[in-house]
């Protein structure tokens, strides 16, 4: 059986899209995958079991690579094509049966992708991590010591949290009667992020301090699958934490919880006091919007995480009024 799946450029897309994926995997154990997706988050599937091809869509003029991807594709007859673009490649296939994204319904992404399918509830995103990537990580990180993990960055500088917040955040969380006492921090950014993310780099102490900036996905997957926590921005890496099973706070100013929080019964979100509207309403440039998010909420959404306690039959809830489940919003 060959199935061709057609996912996103961007990290934390094409991350939410791989619930779908495994719930294919499980279901067809005899498929072979073509997968095609951005450079952004092609590491995020080089591990995929049965594998056949990874096409690396480059973007070129004039839509050009939805061109290339045609001509890679076209001869090949199908027995299932999802496209998650909804792009006229996949009209211009042969294929037994077609499943494409439509225009989202409002609900989280998770929700979207897996209406794609029919499935009700839908699949949780999962990250496959090669064993190359898992021994590497043994290698970086210490033993026995437990890790909070830090996503300081994101690609638009108006929802990334001010970095002297990070650096409060990690004092807190790991002073000896922090919730994480005397945790080595790990920072996860990209290598054209480093001077972004300096100041938090030098305010860890060198012992404690794991720097795996510019690392690729799978090694940096392997490396978050041992955290303790991942406290970040609303990014890829967030994205990446919550599909690992890792406890995840997602931070939120300007951007839409609803739709695109952490998602996972491990997983919670703060936001900014205002709403998204008076955010942008109020920007006068660049800088951050995230300022007005106090590191006294982002600690005891952390704290309240780290505690184990039942899922609440209905949702997953937490007592602070500015934290609440990803699962809230099905």
């Amino acid at each position: 059986m060959k199935i061709l799946f057609i996912t996103a450029n961007r990290v934390g897309d094409a991350v939410l899209t791989t619930g779908l994926l495994a719930h294919l995997e499980r279901l067809y154990p005899d498929a072979a995958f073509t997968i095609a997706c951005g450079p952004y988050g092609a590491d995020v599937f080089r591990a995929v079991p049965r594998l056949q091809r990874l096409i690396v869509m480059r973007k070129k003029k004039f839509n050009g690579h939805w061109v290339d991807l045609w001509r890679q594709c076209v001869g090949t007859k199908w027995d299932l094509v999802v496209d998650l673009r909804n792009s006229i490649v996949s009209r211009l296939l042969l294929t037994k049966k077609l499943a494409t994204h439509c225009r989202g319904s409002g609900k989280h992404k998770v929700v979207d992708n897996g209406a794609v399918l029919g499935l009700n509830p839908p699949p949780d995103p999962f990250i496959w991590i090669a064993p190359e990537a898992e021994a590497e990580a043994e290698k970086i990180l210490p033993a026995d010591v437990p890790i909070l993990a830090l996503g300081p960055a994101a690609n638009w500088p108006l929802k990334q949290w001010p970095i002297e917040s990070f650096i409060s955040l990690a004092e807190k969380l790991t002073a000896s009667n922090g919730a994480l006492p005397n945790a080595a921090v790990m920072i996860l950014a990209d290598e054209h992020e480093r001077d972004q993310v300096a100041p938090l780099l030098r305010a860890i102490p060198e012992q404690r301090r794991i720097d795996i900036i510019g690392r690729d996905l799978q090694i940096a997957a392997a490396c978050l699958k041992r955290a303790r926590l991942y406290v970040g921005n609303d990014s890829g890496l967030m994205h990446l934490a919550a599909a690992l099973g890792v406890p995840t706070l997602g931070l939120f100013g300007p951007g839409f919880p609803h739709v695109y929080g952490p998602w996972g019964e491990k997983c919670a979100y703060v936001c900014t006091p205002e709403s998204r509207e008076e955010l942008l309403a109020s920007s006068q440039g660049k800088d951050s919007l995230m300022r007005s998010l106090s590191v006294e909420s982002a600690v005891a959404a952390a704290e309240e995480l780290l505690v184990p306690r039942e899922r609440n039959t209905e949702h997953n809830k937490f007592t602070e009024p500015s934290c609440v489940s990803s699962q809230e919003v099905l």
